[in-house]
């Protein structure tokens, strides 16, 4: 018999009062509570987040201390899916394309050949080292087939990487969802498994419909954002999360790829220079937690541990061979094209790491009631828990031993921008960090184009307006107001200086703009204008 599960049990349904409400809200809020310490203990240790909230979610389940018995696993799936597209829009929001285009056909063919690759060695070893049937044993290589992108990126934030390494683990955490989904879908299908060259078709299909709908609606968002001028700042990382979502749910209306949608939709909105961009970075990253938090502690109350001891051995040969053959090949044929370094190369096969993702993907062949699915399920569990409690805190060490633990990178600026619609004209709040050359930069040297001027500096804690000779630190804040014509031009030129100093757009570092001259008399003029602006903002 198919094994399924559901959450429904008769005669004990109730409908819900303001009481369950009031339990519910404490109890939930003891989770994030909970779960935000976690995060602390996690930066500590070196480990992904993940596991906490899956341990979290097994404490409270019906063999932990609160024995809470929760098995809907249509609800699971439906709540993943969801969180998923929130985390993909997160991440895509957070790509910076200057890191990211340089290795995007490695990133591609990560996610598409990798795919492949991966898929064909592990099933083979579910089918023959475990005794899986081949559709079992397909269904598994798919599941696990495809990187974590929060699993990834909570370690690797600790981790300054070259940026060819982290833009092609970041693309290909946010690309080789859509096709690892669209595979498990077919091969959990009732009947027989289509050809694989229809599958192939139907998986290319797809995925250009998806990005297709991802590029228009991620386009279509940031052109109308940059020209409407919203009464409440706090409305633009609602706008920006709401065209997110809606990529998602237009590229999935159209028989696309959803996922890939949302992620393609979000890249192109977080480097679209949109207002408050900070700002929708943060809210989608506050977001972003609580879909994880959301999705792994109920990952957790779905697994029931007694369970899962007749597969542990099993998911620890599965991972073993998806570790050290499976993804070090798929590695080695994706980018034997590109001119990579074995270094770098040995460093993206350790950081293939899993997360949320596969134990969703496992919800899968559940709810269409393959048979085997229970199994498969905990096997996918018990691998990622074992292998992302070997792979994330080792991955840092092994970074160091390759010797790219230290990027050499300039820091970039982080600007936002506020529209004044009546005004004409931007606001734009720079926040000089460690590592920019504009520390020792006099005002006056920035350049700026006319239209534009530094009207106010805020170091530590306080606040002045400056003169052309003040000269810039570490640390500074700077208030810049800048004409609609000349945006664009003020915030190259503040980058150009961030990266290449005083002598930006001279020694060929960057692109100067404006003239020779300095801020000075324009500076002096233009401070009034902008405190006047800044008070009434606030």
């Amino acid at each position: 018999m198919p094994e399924k599960r559901s959450g429904v049990r008769e005669g004990k349904d109730r409908p819900l009062t303001v009481h369950h409400l009031n339990e519910l809200l404490l109890i939930s809020s003891l989770v994030l509570l909970i779960a935000v310490a976690a995060v602390r203990i996690s930066s500590r240790s070196g480990l992904p987040s993940l596991l906490l909230y899956l341990g979290i979610g097994v404490v409270i389940g019906q063999d932990g201390l609160f024995h809470v018995k929760f098995d809907n696993v249509e609800l699971t799936q439906v709540i993943g899916y969801a969180a998923l597209v929130v985390i993909l829009a997160e991440g895509g929001l957070g790509t910076k394309w200057k890191e990211v285009r340089p290795a995007l056909p490695a990133a591609a063919a990560l996610s598409t050949v990798g795919v492949g690759v991966s898929v064909g060695v592990t099933a083979t070893a579910a089918h023959y080292l475990i005794g899986l049937e081949w559709r079992q044993a397909l269904i598994i290589g798919a599941v696990v087939s495809s990187t974590d992108a929060a699993a990834v990126f909570s370690v690797l934030r600790k981790v300054p990487l070259p940026s060819r390494v982290t833009g092609a683990l970041e693309a290909e955490s946010g690309f080789n969802d859509a096709p690892v989904v669209i595979m498990v879908v077919a091969l959990s299908a009732a009947g027989p498994v289509e050809h694989w060259y229809v599958l192939l078709g139907e998986i290319a299909l797809e995925l250009a419909i998806g990005a297709c709908i991802g590029l228009a609606v991620g386009w279509a968002g940031a052109f109308g954002l940059r020209r409407v001028a919203l009464p409440a700042s706090g409305l633009y990382p609602i706008a920006v999360m709401a065209i997110a979502v809606a990529a998602y749910a237009l590229g999935a209306a159209a028989h696309g790829s959803g996922f890939l949608a949302v992620y393609l939709a979000s890249m192109v909105l977080g480097n679209s220079k949109l207002p408050h961009a900070p700002a929708n970075r943060g809210f989608a990253e506050g977001l972003g937690w609580i879909a994880q938090i959301g999705m792994f502690v109920l990952l957790g109350l779905l697994v029931t541990p007694h369970q899962l001891g007749d597969d542990f051995m099993p998911a620890l040969i599965v991972g073993l061979v998806l570790t050290v053959v499976a993804r070090p090949l798929a590695v080695l044929v994706s980018l034997a094209p590109f001119r990579i370094p074995w270094q770098e190369q040995a460093l993206m096969s350790w950081a293939g790491l899993r997360g949320a993702v596969p134990i969703i993907l496992a919800t899968i062949p559940m709810v269409a009631g393959i048979e085997g699915s229970l199994r498969i399920f905990n096997i996918v569990f018990l691998l990622v828990v074992v292998y992302t409690l070997v792979q994330g805190p080792t991955l840092p060490w092994l970074a160091k031993a390759l010797r790219l633990g230290a990027s050499t990178d300039t820091a970039d600026l982080g600007i936002e921008s506020a529209p004044l619609e009546r005004l004409r004209g931007h606001l734009l709040s720079v926040a000089i960090p460690e590592g920019s050359k504009m520390h020792g930069v006099e005002v006056a040297e920035l350049r700026l184009p006319p239209g534009s001027a530094v009207t106010l500096v805020v170091r530590d804690d306080k606040s002045f307006v400056p003169l052309p000779a003040t000269v810039l630190r570490r640390g500074d804040e700077l208030l810049v107001v800048a004409t609609d014509p000349v945006r664009d031009a003020a915030e190259q030129r503040l980058r150009a200086v961030a990266q290449g100093g005083k002598l930006a757009g001279w020694l060929g570092t960057g692109r100067g703009t404006g003239s020779g001259r300095g801020t000075g008399g324009g500076g002096g003029s233009a401070s009034g204008r902008g405190s006047g602006i800044a008070g009434k903002l606030s």
